[in-house]
């Protein structure tokens, strides 16, 4: 049964094409983007920290519209997200967050950026571990920040990852131009 300290957390294993991850949502919103082609196990690793009394039942009904919006934006069809999201962090993590959904579609922004963004120059670390704890990836768009100097930098879920995300941003802005 849930009640407001033990959410249900639902889940479902999306695919698309080469893409292959796992979702979940609460009924308040999205909380939980996976890794690409990582095991189930990341998932209930990440709910039994986050949610650790709350139940994880697989419903892909109720994960529909947020597949939906992943998969436009995996076929270049979507740029932003309107689904709600359910996330917790601290207030400086939530900061981050939101700085993160502010880079424009097919652009990259460095850690130091953000930080000024966020009026906080001096915690570039700071910002960085907050990126690493971002729990909904794709949708908050932390393969957008990149190092100082251009190079693509640690990412949840793996260089590789991040690596076609932003791929897949520069070929449709190139293509929309």
């Amino acid at each position: 049964m849930e009640t407001k300290n033990t959410p249900t957390v639902y889940w479902s294993l999306l695919k698309f094409k080469d893409w292959k991850f796992y979702i979940a949502s609460t009924s308040k919103g999205l909380c939980y983007v996976g890794s690409q082609s990582k095991p189930f196990e990341e998932l209930c690793e990440w709910a039994k920290k986050h949610f650790p009394k709350s139940p994880l039942i697989e419903d892909g009904e109720k994960l529909e519209p947020y597949a939906v919006e992943i998969t436009q934006y995996l076929e270049r069809k979507r740029k932003t997200f309107t689904v709600p999201f359910d996330y917790n962090g601290t207030a400086f993590q939530l900061a981050v967050w939101n700085a993160l959904c502010e880079i424009p579609y097919g652009q990259t922004k460095s850690y130091s950026d953000i930080a000024d963004y966020i009026n906080k120059p001096a915690a570039v670390r700071a910002v960085g571990a907050a990126i690493g704890a971002n729990p909904v990836l794709i949708t908050v768009p932390c393969h957008r920040v990149v190092g100082k100097n251009g190079s693509l930098t640690g990412y949840r879920g793996g260089l590789e990852m991040k690596t076609l995300l932003l791929d897949l941003e520069r070929q449709a802005s190139s293509s929309n131009e």
